[in-house]
């Protein structure tokens, strides 16, 4: 290959999505073919933000054509991923920068969520305009403001993965007689939640847009949907169903009463200031409140909880993901090499064509974060998921016959079930 024309970085920050390997490979043929050296930096910001020379060159490794060209059909990242955070680490930006220079990087590619690109954005700032960087976001939970509703990289595929998982919980489902409560990532919305639900077909999808941003969730309200839904599907005739719930209830739970249920260790604060969702173990959480519930009424119902928030995350890309990451990587290099382009930018593709956002009208100066995309509850795609759902609606209370079965399962009168659970469908 004749000389090289520049050195490029590449990195992967925050949670595994299906098609970080696509991107990794687009980036590398595009830029290799345009005659620059591409150097892949291991396990994100680790080792970038230490100031150690020699472990930092340790955790790089040069990417070549030959490597990278079968990638795009794997899940994970060759590159792994960490969390970590090159604001909260001594001199961690200032170190970056530095390591960076060492390595020659005058164009930089980060793969990640809003807080990776946040540090690529103070990375950018320190550099002084000598490192032009291009972000590519991703994340399953599909919650970064694209143009024309787009989807982020790995949605579709954990989407996909995901309604296949709830279709056999289903199955099990109807097989055992029982109900299952599945927890679906999506730390702000319920965008993967929904679309899950709504494509399995499955019993109830609650997700955090439904409750008022204004105040903090109460769990007995969450659990009061789940325990109507049980009432009413036993009233139509049937004795299980599968519930999908995104796990960002948990995030904005009463942090008194999050506390009480699972104890002040769980809520540790990650690099980044959020709560470590996994630590809080939402399903457990509703499964013992509505097992309880029925205990209390002389019966014995027994609920399981399973989390598939990890399970998605590595998965090989389905033919979408591995298609809209090539065209992600390749656009990623030509916004860098193009000097039209000037400054740092998240990198969207729409129809094919590129639309760079600037790092300055991305990140939120207050927040520090992208803005959030949430589920419109209002629109007719939302409307269309809720009418197959089986729970509680407003018409449910005046069908004198349907009312007097749930009351019955519920062991009060029909006045107290109104009185009980009418809140739900006001």
């Amino acid at each position: 290959m004749p000389e090289s024309k520049g050195n490029l970085g590449i990195l992967v920050g925050g949670g595994p999505a299906p098609g970080l390997n696509g991107v990794i490979s687009a980036v590398t043929i595009e830029a290799r073919r345009n005659k620059l050296k591409v150097y892949g930096i291991m396990d994100g910001y680790k080792w970038l933000v230490k100031g150690d020379e020699e472990l930092f060159m340790q955790h790089v490794r040069e990417l070549e054509i030959a490597g990278v060209s079968r990638i795009h059909f794997e899940g994970g990242s060759i590159l792994r991923t960490s969390r970590t955070n090159p604001a909260k680490e001594p001199n961690g930006v200032e170190n970056a920068v530095k390591m960076l220079k060492k390595l020659g990087i005058t164009y930089m590619v980060t793969i990640g969520g809003d807080d990776t690109a946040y540090g690529a954005s103070l990375i950018a700032k320190a550099a002084g305009g000598k490192i032009k960087f291009a972000h590519v976001p991703k994340t399953i939970d599909n919650d970064l403001p694209l143009p024309e509703n787009l989807p982020t990289f790995g949605y579709e595929t954990a989407r996909d993965l995901g309604a296949k998982l709830v279709k056999n919980l289903m199955e099990d489902a109807r097989t055992m007689d029982r109900w299952y409560v599945v927890v679906a990532m999506g730390r702000h919305t319920g965008h993967l939640a929904l679309g899950i639900a709504k494509s399995a077909g499955a019993t109830l999808a609650i997700i955090p847009e439904e409750f008022d941003f204004k105040k903090p969730i109460r769990l007995d309200h969450v659990c009061d949907i789940i325990e109507t839904s049980i009432l009413k599907r036993r009233a139509l005739g049937r004795n299980q169903g599968v519930v999908v719930i995104a796990e960002g209830i948990a995030e904005r739970l009463d942090p008194d009463e999050l506390e009480k249920l699972v104890g002040k260790e769980s809520l540790a604060l990650d690099v980044y200031g959020n709560i470590q969702l996994s630590e809080i173990e939402l399903g457990k959480v509703i499964k013992k409140v509505l097992e309880k519930r029925f205990e209390a009424r002389g019966e014995k119902m027994r609920l399981v909880e399973i989390n598939i928030g990890y399970v998605l995350r590595c998965a090989p890309p389905i033919p979408f993901d591995q298609e809209y990451t090539r065209d992600l990587g390749y656009q990623a290099v030509r916004y860098l090499l193009n000097p039209k382009y000037k400054g740092n930018a998240m990198i969207i593709v729409d129809n094919g064509k590129l639309i760079p956002m600037p790092f300055n009208k991305m990140i939120d100066p207050k927040t520090k974060k992208t803005e959030i995309r949430y589920v419109d509850i209002k629109s007719d795609t939302y409307q269309v998921a809720r009418s197959y759902m089986v729970r509680l609606e407003k018409e449910d209370l005046s069908d004198t016959q349907l009312l007097s079965k749930m009351a019955s399962y519920a062991k009060i009168s029909e006045t107290e079930f109104i009185k009980r659970f009418g809140y739900l469908v006001k």
